[in-house]
């Protein structure tokens, strides 16, 4: 292992989950690797989201709960090239061998990630309107 890959995995912390011998591939993964970075990279999401809505949604604000939800995750959805942005703050994180791995699953990991991401970010939509 490098020292990238050793300085990626001690940034990012521990698994957050658990990870036992009858985990999946996939779930293991997401404990290990994904739920780590998502933390980590909490802050810049938010502020990536909070770009990405003064630039096309600048009446977020006026929305109701649900529309707001319904806004981020079409959002994630749809918006290939905000999509692809967000997946690349999370990749760039992933070690070598990480990386190898995802490539092997990236559709159903992509799957997860996004997902994620999602949720993550639903949970936090009353952020997004204190910095308004």
């Amino acid at each position: 292992m490098n020292q990238r890959d050793v300085f990626i995995k001690e940034f990012r912390g521990p698994a957050i989950g658990i990870v036992t011998a009858q985990s999946s591939t996939e779930e293991s993964f997401q404990n290990e690797v994904l739920r780590p970075v998502l933390k980590l990279q909490n802050d810049l999401f938010v502020a990536s989201f909070l770009n990405y809505i003064s630039k096309n949604k600048a009446d977020f604000y006026t929305h109701t709960v649900e529309k707001k939800m319904a806004i981020i995750e079409n959002a994630i959805q749809k918006d290939i090239k905000f999509r692809n942005a967000l997946k690349g703050m999370i990749i760039g994180l992933f070690t070598a061998d990480e990386y190898c791995l995802y490539i092997k699953n990236s559709s159903s990991l992509n799957k997860r990630m996004m997902s994620m991401l999602t949720e993550r970010l639903k949970s936090q939509v009353q952020l997004f309107d204190v910095i308004t």
